[in-house]
């Protein structure tokens, strides 16, 4: 029902009153919005669904131009600025974690850094956790080979390659990404990238010493037992 006021309002006066409604109306979904929008953050964390592994959401920015430019600070400068994390991979892409789903989103995926006339050497490390119906040997074959068809003249070089394709599947879904300097970054690992030279040396030379250690203690004990095998013969 209308009141009194509103039933002697004119037409223009009520066209007037509705298009300050209208107006109003708009200025409140556009201050919604924009309280929306401040409340995406950069970074956000997500629940990732596998122990030890944080996955963080970035808004606005490129995940693998950031993750470089933290390791290539890192390696730059060799000064160790986390105590707890491992490794940081950038992930660019998802899709279900089968193979006819991965196979359909990589032959897209892969395009910026493989499809002619774009080319590379190129290697695909794969890391699967909670889940058990993937095989590693299969999906490196099928993505290798849609690199391959994109530009025949991508070569796979598990030395030093231009770009690693990363694969990490999580339970029923696959992160993937394409990175630069894999091996000169130390599989993207921030407690083995700050390591000098030397240091990286001296921990080789340490395995080495304890792979000889190792070679020498069975040898010993083969010796031995053939010592035993003689003497139990020639009683």
């Amino acid at each position: 029902k209308f009141s009194d006021h509103e039933e002697r309002l004119s037409g223009s006066d009520r066209e007037e009153d509705e298009d300050d409604v209208e107006a109003a109306l708009k200025k409140e979904v556009g201050q919604i919005r924009a309280s929306t929008e401040q409340k995406l953050r950069r970074f956000q964390s997500v629940e990732s669904g596998a122990n030890n592994v944080v996955f963080i959401r970035t808004q606005g920015i490129e995940p693998e131009n950031l993750v470089h430019h933290i390791l290539k600070d890192m390696h730059t400068t060799k000064k160790k600025k986390t105590r707890v994390i491992l490794r940081m991979l950038p992930i660019s892409g998802t899709c279900k974690a089968f193979m006819e789903d991965m196979k359909k989103y990589t032959e897209t995926f892969f395009e910026p850094w493989f499809k002619a006339p774009n080319k590379g050497t190129f290697q695909i490390v794969y890391k699967a956790r909670n889940n058990s119906h993937m095989s590693r040997e299969e999906v490196i074959k099928e993505l290798a080979g849609i690199v391959g068809s994109l530009n025949p003249e991508n070569k796979v070089d598990l030395n030093n390659p231009q770009y690693t394709v990363v694969v990490e599947i999580i339970k029923t879904v696959c992160c993937l990404s394409v990175v630069r300097d894999y091996v000169l970054f130390r599989k993207y690992n921030l407690q083995e990238v700050v390591k000098s030279n030397k240091e990286d040396a001296q921990q080789k030379s340490s395995l080495t010493e304890v792979q000889n250690s190792e070679v020498v203690k069975a040898e010993t004990e083969e010796e031995e037992k053939s010592s035993k095998e003689v003497k139990e013969e020639n009683k």
